[in-house]
């Protein structure tokens, strides 16, 4: 019977052990939730990765530098031939130590900051200017494919104008190194555009011509093989670029592409990596003579063909307004709509960029960004939420709310910025300072590898 009593009582105990230990893995793991979730709650921030991370970067390279050093440094600023009114008081952002101390405590800078770090860009610019070099692949002038690999002689034109002038620009530039041990960066010099126009390539084409100029490159020289590619570029303006590498894994993997259609959502684009570069379309390269000074007198601007459902969305809505004229079609007046209206909108298409933004620019007028996942050129280096307003597609239907949101002091703000940012967004033969092909240049004196590597491992 004790025998028996015992083999009764032996499993409640194990039972009521077991509700023992649930119970207190249970309690654990309640107060674990509620410990993690607090810390979330007390050190998240709701910013998009990009931020995070450049607010991390700001930090370590803020961090390094004395105070005292950077402090009321200013940014210049060339407004050119524009004249000088009202704004001439602004054309300088300064930097104070109030907002460097902002970024050693890991805060991003202000919104009406142009600049990310101002006296990291200016000391960095100096230093790309001084030491960076490129090795531009050769090719002769009797190469069968000369057309697609040398610089065009005409002057660029057309949608994909960034592209030629880069590259043109670029052959001719102190940047250009004959020594590969020199170089930072080694440039594939092929033309997206002009395969595409190329009966024996063309767009099926594209792909196998950048996998056989790899495969012919890394068979002559030793300097794809040594890094898998990750100090060589190339340059394409065209949406079809996402398309190049597709039968070549390690140029998307690891080789940077600076391209117009900089679309985050795509895999073809990896961000930091990757860069994205403005589209223009050719303008005058003197500046409006009434840029500063024209009156602005309608709120928003738009002209674009219906090409995707977002400029149909902007259409429908927005085509009859008398506040924001949305057009869809071209209008022959494009300098002077600009030039009278607050915003222009940059409006995806069949892809997230237009030269709608840099056009906004040029002509002084607040760019407002309606395209999802779009990586904005320079964003490494220029605040694009101090000159622009970004939307997302859903903010279409209350667009007219949020413009007239913005009070005058938030759009002088705006606008001046603008003024201050324009430069970055021309191209120009030759180049000027802090031009696009200069700031695309600091965007690849950034990629660039920290270790010049000068032999095959």
């Amino acid at each position: 019977m004790g025998y028996s009593s015992c083999c009764i009582s032996y499993p409640r105990q194990k039972h009521s052990s077991k509700v023992i230990l649930f119970l207190i893995l249970l309690s654990l793991a309640v107060v674990c939730s509620h410990v993690i979730l607090i810390y979330i709650s007390k050190t998240s921030e709701l910013l998009p990765i990009d931020q995070i991370e450049y607010r991390r970067n700001r930090e370590s390279l803020i961090g390094h530098l004395p105070i005292s050093a950077v402090t009321r440094q200013t940014i210049p600023v060339a407004l050119h031939n524009a004249s000088k009114n009202l704004f001439e008081s602004l054309e300088t952002a300064t930097l104070t130590e109030d907002n460097l101390q902002l970024g050693l405590k890991g805060i991003s800078a202000s919104d009406n900051e142009v600049y990310h770090d101002g006296d990291v860009f200016l000391k960095d610019y100096k230093e790309m200017n001084r030491s960076f070099k490129i090795y531009v692949y050769p090719h002769r002038q009797d190469d069968p494919f000369a057309n697609i690999l040398l610089p065009t002689q005409e002057e660029p034109t057309g949608n994909y104008a960034s592209e030629h002038y880069f590259k043109n620009v670029l052959m001719k530039s102190h940047f250009i190194t004959e020594d590969p041990s020199e170089a930072d960066l080694f440039y594939m010099p092929f033309s997206i555009v002009k395969m595409r126009r190329d009966p024996r390539i063309d767009v099926p084409g594209i792909p196998y011509f950048v996998r056989d100029y790899v495969f012919n490159i890394s068979q002559r020289y030793p300097y794809w093989n040594r890094t898998g590619g990750a100090d060589h570029f190339y340059v394409c303006c065209h949406s079809i670029g996402k398309k190049a590498a597709q039968q070549a894994a390690s140029v998307k993997l690891n080789a940077i592409q600076v391209v117009c259609s900089a679309n985050y959502f795509v895999s073809a684009y990896i961000p930091r990596k990757d860069a994205s570069m403005p589209q223009i379309w050719n303008r005058p390269q003197e500046d409006p003579q009434n840029l500063v000074s024209s009156e602005r007198n309608k709120l928003a601007f738009f002209a674009g063909r219906n090409n995707s459902p977002v400029r149909e969305r902007v259409h429908r809505i927005w085509g009859n307004d008398t506040e924001i004229r949305a057009n869809s079609d071209w209008v022959s007046n494009i300098a002077e709509e600009q030039l009278g209206s607050k915003f222009c909108l940059h409006v995806k298409g069949y892809e997230v960029n237009t030269a709608r933004a840099s056009d906004a620019l040029l002509y002084g007028c607040v760019p407002v960004i309606i395209a999802n996942h779009y990586h904005l050129p320079f964003a490494d280096v220029v605040n694009w939420k101090s000159f622009s307003v970004v939307l997302e597609d859903g903010d279409i239907p209350s667009l007219k709310k949020i413009l007239k949101g913005i009070n005058s002091e938030q759009y002088l703000m705006l606008r001046r910025n603008v003024l201050q940012v324009r430069k970055h967004f021309q191209w120009h033969t030759p180049p000027v300072d802090y031009d696009a092909f200069y700031t695309t240049m600091y965007q690849l004196w950034l990629r660039r590898s920290a270790v010049r590597i000068s032999s095959v491992v």
